[in-house]
């Protein structure tokens, strides 16, 4: 029987258990903070809890279009609904919580030893239990798995207070909406977060480095999302880098490095993350980090014998789904089982603002610069007959396609439920699909889903004639 110990219970540390055990290893997870780790208990699992409760305030303010207002004795329409902070904070926190202690039943129903407290290094083959209830206690092991995680950074003199500067792991403590949430960080968390809280009714600045918000992303779909957020009434300050919050007698005032000022009633940190690697001993027996993320293969291998990482202490591509992959990747190889490296060009992502952004495959990036050779389609969906019924008159699909073969290379959806909507993207990039074969299919009429034939169809013509 192989002895595995995974530091971390996050979606890389709790699936690699549950693989490990699958195949008869004795497992041992540690983890500091509760089952699930940062991703269930403060991080993708509550923000996307909050994003739902925003959404379900925009169904209210939109349902105007569709015919439909509430009334009362005094006929109030829907735009005065409000939101109960406090309330949805409590639901995400329950929620969080209920969604930990199944993982944990889930591992122990298993087999697998799940200890409270952070892991150390002793050697390759050594863990020592340290802080939590478990300190103490020490694990030889055939094989490490490394799944600590990460940790919002914290811009110098700007400490979250949890009151008024706040990362995003302390917004569910909130009692009551912010009057006017500043939010430091245009990428996929500031975004998310700047949307959600717009939904909910919150003034909301979003300050951005770069030109435009999600830099790393599609232009398209970062342009069409900039044009919703600035009509819903969001001030997007651009080439505007954050210094420093300091605390005000009621609120916060962010300063810019070009000398101005933001004032607000909240601030929100989102610009990035630090891996958990510090005092974990890997630099005592060897491990290859780079700034400070530790570095792997393709099979989540570190350059140390029988030491594994997976998931966001590696930087590689930071999802939950990634992590979850990574860490049974790692098990697979440590017990002997066949194993495909990841590819990350089939991941599927998502950003869960309003509209929903998802996108797989190659980039318009790449397109433009030459390194991918590839025939483009884009259609708007509101030329879309459900998009129309629903009301919905932003977003797009977009696909990609080889010339000749016309195999799908990847795609972008901009829609609400983008993240449903990509599925059929993914797969046709993932089994070498070609737009003739997506065209082929059946799609249902009238469905959202059914631009995604569409576009398929169009671009069949033009791969073809390319």
């Amino acid at each position: 029987m192989q002895r595995i110990v995974i530091v971390g219970g996050g979606p890389a540390g709790y699936e690699a258990a549950l693989v490990a055990r699958q195949y008869g290893a004795s497992v041992t997870v540690i983890e500091r903070d509760g089952a699930g780790g940062a991703c269930v208990l403060t991080d993708c699992v509550p923000s996307k809890t909050l994003i739902a409760s925003a959404q379900g305030m925009t169904a209210f303010t939109d349902a105007a279009t569709l015919g439909i207002r509430l009334r009362d004795a005094d006929d109030v329409p829907v735009e005065n609904v409000q939101v109960d902070l406090a309330v949805i904070n409590r639901r995400v926190r329950r929620l969080a919580e209920t969604q930990s202690g199944d993982i944990r039943r889930r591992l122990e129903r298993d087999g697998v030893e799940v200890l409270t407290g952070s892991g150390r290094l002793l050697s390759p083959r050594k863990v020592e239990v340290v802080e939590g209830d478990d300190a103490g206690r020490t694990f030889d092991a055939d094989a490490v798995l490394l799944a600590m995680g990460a940790t919002p950074r914290v811009l110098p003199g700007s400490e979250p207070d949890g009151e008024r500067i706040l990362s995003w792991r302390e917004l569910y403590t909130l009692k009551e909406l912010p009057e006017h949430i500043v939010v430091i960080g245009s990428g996929v968390t500031g975004a998310e977060f700047a949307s959600g809280y717009l939904q909910l009714g919150a003034a909301v600045t979003l300050v951005s480095s770069r030109d435009r918000v999600l830099p790393g992303g599609d232009e398209d779909a970062a342009l069409q999302l900039e044009e919703v957020l600035t009509r819903r009434g969001m001030t997007i300050l651009k080439h505007a880098r954050a210094q420093k919050v300091r605390r005000t007698a009621d609120g916060v005032v962010v300063e810019l490095e070009d000398g101005r000022t933001v004032s607000g009633s909240h601030a929100l940190v989102a610009v990035g993350v630090v891996p958990n690697t510090s005092g974990m001993g890997l630099e005592d027996v060897g491990v290859a980090m780079d700034r400070g993320f530790v570095t792997i293969d393709k099979v989540a291998r570190t350059n140390v014998p029988g030491v594994y990482a997976a998931g966001d202490c590696t930087g590689v591509f930071m999802l939950a789904s990634v992590a979850a992959m990574q860490g049974r990747t790692a098990m697979w190889h440590v017990l002997g089982e066949a194993v495909a490296p990841i590819r990350l060009g089939t991941v599927a992502s998502t950003i869960f603002t309003d509209p929903e952004i998802a996108s797989v495959g190659v980039s318009q990036e790449d397109v433009e610069s030459g390194k991918i050779n590839a025939e483009t389609i884009r259609l708007p969906l509101a030329t879309n007959a459900r998009a129309k019924m629903q009301g919905i008159g932003d977003g797009f699909v977009k696909l990609f396609a080889r010339p000749g073969s016309g195999t799908v290379l990847g795609g972008v959806v901009v829609a609400p439920r983008a993240s449903e909507l990509i599925l059929p993207i993914s797969l046709a990039v993932q089994h070498g699909i070609t737009v003739g074969q997506l065209a082929h299919t059946f799609s249902v009429y009238p469905s959202l889903s059914g631009s995604i034939t569409e576009a398929a169809r169009q671009l069949m013509v033009k791969t073809v004639s390319g």
